[in-house]
């Protein structure tokens, strides 16, 4: 009877890559969702006041607060196949099914191969994220808190009451007159502690414009005073067009943040607008942040894959990897935050914010391959060197029979530290 061989290169899943695939597809689902909601409870929490203090209903405030969750997906993403595949790993090495695996000659590769796919949706996901749906999550909320604190000011602010619309940013108003208008209005912006601005006005009455709401006001007055300076200036006017826009969060000039752009706007981006011209650093960080988050997948794979790939048989000897191996991946985020901040500043930094998820991922993949080829690539040189040393005298010393047990000894141990 013969006996059927079974071809551990095959591009298909074998029934072990299947197994190792399920596990590590479990746990990246089960820490992704986790760590998504727990973040998302804690942030939705900070919003409440959108429904007590800010009339907005319930299905507006989870609306609200769910558009975060892109963001979070793409920042969790790859910290949580981190764990799944450190999880899976040392599963396999607790079980002893790496040392079964070892010992039946099944190559490292086909062990890499499902976490190499799962690394790839992985991928794929964050690229998704990063260059449509997230731009696209920032730009809605941008434009949903504008209509909501447009909305506070003209349904929800009583007469005679002194209410803050966000951090910074005071306003009352003394009665409501005819047609919506608002009499006695007083508004108050004190988010640059330097700068504060106090608008004054007899009445006003909010309009929208090409989708913008602005706080129209009427016979009023609008007083600046420089702290720093000790310098206050006071300016009359008869009409004044307030942009509900600037009240969204930050300062500055008016128009959506880099984040809030989509990718094609980034790509080419309008050089006539100001705020473009001001800050053309943080839009080519954006850009090319974008593109880049989705290679961090790869490094993430090439570090745990790094720390317990191998056969190790102390759990002593799998806690230090497992500590090595979060090292290297805080070491791999504060380089990433690092050239981030680089780019803003130079095109320069573009450079690093590659280099950085490519550099981390050849490195480890270099010292995988190290630990689990280096015997047999270090005898094929010491046999191709052979003929030469012994040209030198030096054939007993480097020969292939004295130092393969050499090789073979460090390699055992490299796996069982």
């Amino acid at each position: 009877m013969r006996r059927s061989t079974k071809d551990w290169s095959t591009p298909r899943m074998s029934i072990l890559e299947r197994y190792i695939f399920r596990t590590a597809v479990s746990a990246f689902l089960l820490c992704l969702i986790a760590l998504t909601a727990v973040i998302w409870i804690t942030s939705a929490l900070r919003e409440l006041d959108l429904v007590t203090g800010k009339g907005q209903s319930i299905l507006m405030f989870l609306y609200l607060t769910m558009l975060s969750i892109p963001a979070l997906v793409m920042i969790i993403a790859p910290l949580a196949l981190f764990i799944a595949i450190l999880y899976t790993l040392n599963k396999l090495n607790g079980d002893s099914e790496l040392i079964v695996m070892n010992a039946a000659g099944i190559p490292p590769r086909t062990i890499l191969k499902p976490f190499l796919w799962l690394t790839v949706i992985v991928t794929l996901l964050v690229g998704a994220i990063t260059i449509k749906i997230m731009p696209d999550s920032f730009r809605e909320l941008r434009n949903l808190l504008t209509r909501i604190r447009a909305d506070v000011v003209t349904q929800f602010v009583q007469e005679g009451k002194f209410v803050t619309l966000d951090a910074g940013i005071t306003f009352h108003y003394r009665e409501k007159g005819p047609g919506g208008t608002l009499l006695g209005i007083l508004f108050q912006d004190r988010r640059d502690p330097k700068l504060v601005s106090t608008y004054l006005a007899e009445r006003g009455r909010m309009v929208e414009a090409e989708g913008t709401p602005y706080f129209i006001l009427e016979k009023g007055s609008l007083q600046r005073q420089n702290k720093a300076r000790d310098e206050a200036a006071l300016v009359y006017f008869d009409r004044y067009a307030l942009d509900m826009d600037q009240l969204a969060e930050g300062k500055g000039p008016i128009g959506y943040k880099p984040r809030e752009r989509t990718t094609l706007e980034l790509m080419n981006p309008d050089m006539n607008d100001g705020y473009v011209r001001n800050f053309l650093g943080r839009f080519r960080a954006e850009l090319h942040e974008r593109f880049s988050q989705p290679l961090y997948a790869f490094s993430t794979l090439a570090i745990a894959f790094a720390a317990l790939g191998s056969a190790r048989t102390t759990r002593q000897g799998r806690g230090s990897a497992m500590a090595a191996a979060g090292l290297g991946m805080l070491a791999l985020r504060v380089a990433g935050f690092w050239a981030s901040s680089l780019a803003v500043r130079s095109s320069g930094g573009v450079l690093a914010m590659y280099l950085v998820p490519i550099l981390a991922t050849v490195i480890a993949g270099v010292y995988i391959w190290w630990s689990q080829e280096r015997p047999p690539v270090l005898v094929a040189a010491v046999r191709w060197l052979e003929p030469k040393l012994e040209s030198l005298g030096l054939g007993r010393i480097f020969s292939v029979a004295a130092l393969t047990p050499v090789f073979t000894g460090l390699a055992q141990r490299f796996r069982r530290s």
